[in-house]
């Protein structure tokens, strides 16, 4: 089994957990429960020398920032989202204003080329629209122009768990050609700052408007960080249209206080409440302890860097 971390897909642990990461990153291995059998807990090194990379998916990364001194020996890059949503959607998040200077400043510590930015997922309401889109998208592009080379786009899948969340919520049906509208508009858009868009786990062909199907676990960009040829395959538990190669996520469903009501990681809000009460930042586990009843399991790992230098 090879080695790329994410952290998370599934709560936001720059956010949130960003103490219980640095402690794991000290003590050299984290344990996760098994989302579909919780008695079944695998134990995952984080030794420097397994662990290709950290992908570290945030929309506030404040508090993990002044310890990214900690994160020295590993590479890692920042899949991070920022939206034109309101508090009516996000409703446990800073101003946008205050997210776009973390960003900024983000970028400025470690680099535009390990800042990727999300703007995902796009959803239309009638006061939403696609000119809401145009004109929110234009003025945030022209503040992250230097600051990231890269924006993610996808549309909104209403997944059952979500679906219930967004019911208060006047959607808009998205047709093909707004998609199509949108993407054009939007790469044209991003075009003019110097960032490149690509789709994530999007199964419509969007290549005519010059955007590529995206990877947010990136083999190629880990290659292009590390100057190492990366060998490793797509991520077979990931659906058909999503181009990420195989890692393993270290986070945990219902556990991200921010509560925006699109996430499909949240289907149950006192469930959050109560698995957050749980945050031991001590632990191994993201939330509670091991029992009696937990099954462990050590996961073999190894790189999956060729060992020669790629050459330029």
């Amino acid at each position: 089994m090879t080695l790329i971390v994410s952290a998370s897909r599934r709560t936001d642990i720059p956010a949130f957990y960003s103490d219980w990461l640095t402690n794991r990153v000290r003590e050299g291995f984290v344990m996760v429960r098994n989302p579909m059998n919780l008695h079944s807990v695998s134990k995952i090194s984080l030794d420097p020398e397994v662990v290709d990379c950290i992908v570290l998916w945030t929309k506030n990364p404040e508090r993990l920032m002044p310890r990214l001194h900690l994160l020295k020996q590993y590479t890692y890059y920042f899949q991070f989202t920022v939206t034109p949503y309101a508090q009516e959607l996000e409703p446990n998040l800073p101003p946008k204003t205050k997210i776009l200077e973390l960003f900024r400043s983000l970028s400025r510590q470690i680099g535009p080329e390990r800042i990727i930015w999300r703007y995902d997922p796009i959803i239309l309401t009638q006061k939403m629209d696609i000119n809401f889109h145009r004109n929110t998208f234009y003025e945030m592009a022209k503040l992250l122009e230097g600051y990231t080379h890269k924006c993610v786009i996808s549309f909104l899948d209403l997944y059952r768990k979500s679906q219930r969340n967004l019911l208060s919520i006047p959607l808009s049906p998205i047709t093909l050609p707004d998609m199509y509208n949108l993407t054009q508009l939007l790469n044209e858009t991003a075009k003019k700052f110097l960032i490149k868009v690509v789709t994530c786990a999007e199964d419509i062909d969007l290549t005519q408007f010059g955007v590529d199907r995206g990877k947010c676990i990136d083999d190629k960009l880990i290659t292009e960080l590390t100057g190492k040829d990366l060998q490793i395959s797509k991520d077979k538990t990931q659906r058909h249209e999503c181009g990420c190669v195989a890692s393993i996520d270290i986070g945990a469903y219902n556990t991200c206080p921010h509560g925006c009501l699109y996430c499909y990681a949240n289907f149950n809000s006192n469930l959050v409440k109560a698995n957050f009460s749980k945050h031991n930042p001590a632990s191994p586990l993201l939330f509670g302890e091991l029992t009696p009843t937990d099954k462990v399991s050590i996961r073999k790992i190894k790189s999956c860097f060729e060992l020669q230098r790629r050459l330029f």
